[in-house]
């Protein structure tokens, strides 16, 4: 469920919490919850009512069971709960209503199960085994029933080649001008932009779910990715600085996974450390987009980059971007650059510093915000080559054995320092 952050730290919630509205069935509740090793301080007095208030001051538990007898409009509350409930709780209703119809509303709006009094210790034992069952092992999907679905892996060769922004942008395009449902994973979990870029708070859908791998399924996904328009939803975080990465990767893949149920297109922010850390991660992804720029240290990391996603992920089709082009004063040619990284160049974004300045201001996406400009343009064609490559056509082909390498074959500074060197056989003046 999607809540405001709280200052809770990862990992510190209670497993179990519940609010009913009598002391009968809190009789019948407490000796299970002994029973399953929690709390029994942990069963509340009140109701619905008094579930959100609580949880909107405190960290919701991971299993909540709350009680809608009292409640005149049972799913119109159980929305109000789920803007306090964070992402992940798993939430069992209890009721006096014996009515299929409402059973199967409250099950559709994400209640886990609906228990109807009077409550049996053996009814409420079930429950809460099944729900504990969610976290212990990841949600299983139907390979039968998987959509049409391209995803896109941005990396940039190094901080501020522009990957973030051709992210962002290239989503906010495929959920607007080609009207496809499409997720924003930005998984640069601490210093992100992806939600900025957009102008919306990041909330901590990531951070659960990093956290707690197992909760991830269609009504996680739902939960917790904010929405940026009718078609674009955004996962990123904002984690604590001081708080390292604790994870194995499992969380990603499982998006990754829940994604593709969910969405025709998936665009990720990868950052080029994660690669390294979670090679894994490509084993979904479709086409890599490779940002960069003509500079010596970028031509380095493209070369490196380039020469790591044929080893390890040869399923992909990449293309090259070079941002920030300038006419004059490039540190390194197109020609050699090509050259050095033994293949062309797809597309050149010239240098547009006040696109991106306005951009920032109007707290839009720069593909949004520069429709006119040229730069934009070159954006929307790189979108549509990302359709098209996700359709089966032919990325641009790669030059090969052609040139020798700039920077892999010849030593560039010692090219350099040999040009001012006088010949042999010629007598210095």
């Amino acid at each position: 469920m999607n809540a405001p952050w709280k200052s809770s730290m990862p990992g510190n919630r209670d497993p179990f919490a519940a609010f009913l509205c009598d002391e009968a069935a809190l009789e019948v509740l407490r000796p299970v919850v002994i029973e399953m090793g929690w709390q029994p301080e942990k069963c509340n007095k009140g109701g619905l009512r008094n579930a959100v208030q609580s949880l909107s001051i405190t960290a919701s538990p991971n299993i909540l069971m709350v009680d809608l007898s009292e409640s005149g409009d049972p799913l119109n509350d159980i929305n109000g709960l789920a803007e306090v409930c964070e992402p992940g709780t798993v939430v069992i209703a209890v009721g006096q209503v014996n009515d299929v119809r409402l059973y199967r509303d409250l099950v559709a709006s994400g209640i886990h199960d609906y228990l109807l009094k009077p409550l049996s210790p053996g009814q409420i034992r079930d429950a809460l085994i099944q729900a504990q069952a969610v976290f212990s092992q990841p949600r299983q999907t139907d390979a039968s029933t998987a959509k049409r679905h391209i995803s896109t892996a941005i990396v940039g060769t190094r901080g501020g080649v522009g990957a973030s922004m051709l992210a962002t942008s290239l989503a906010w395009l495929f959920s607007t001008d080609h009207k496809m449902p499409t997720a924003l994973l930005d998984l640069d979990v601490h210093f992100g932009t992806g939600a900025l870029s957009l102008d919306l708070e990041p909330g901590r859908g990531l951070t659960d779910a990093i956290e707690n791998p197992s909760r991830i399924d269609g009504l996680f996904i739902e939960r917790a990715m904010i929405r940026a328009n009718d078609n674009l939803s955004i996962l990123s975080a904002e984690a604590p600085i001081n708080a390292p990465l604790m994870t194995d990767g499992t969380a990603f893949v499982q998006l990754e996974e829940e994604f593709r149920q969910a969405f025709e297109m998936t665009v990720i922010d990868l950052p080029r450390n994660m690669l390294i850390n979670f090679p894994h991660l490509m084993a979904d992804v479709n086409v890599v987009v490779l940002a960069t720029e003509f500079t010596l240290a970028s031509a380095r990391d493209a070369i490196r980059i380039l020469s790591w996603l044929k080893a390890n992920a040869a399923h992909v089709q990449t293309f090259v971007i070079v941002n920030k082009v300038q006419a004059q004063n490039q540190e390194i040619s197109r020609a050699d650059f090509e050259a050095s990284i033994e293949r062309k160049v797809n597309f050149v974004l010239p240098y547009d510093l006040k696109g991106a300045s306005n951009a920032a201001k109007l707290g839009q996406t720069f593909a949004e915000a520069n429709r006119s400009a040229k730069s934009g343009a070159v954006v929307r064609q790189i979108a549509q080559t990302v359709l098209g490559i996700g359709d089966g056509e032919e990325a641009a082909p790669v030059v090969q054995g052609g040139k020798k390498s700039l920077l892999g074959k010849l030593d560039l500074k010692s090219m350099l320092a040999k040009k001012k060197e006088p010949a042999k056989d010629q007598v210095p003046a």
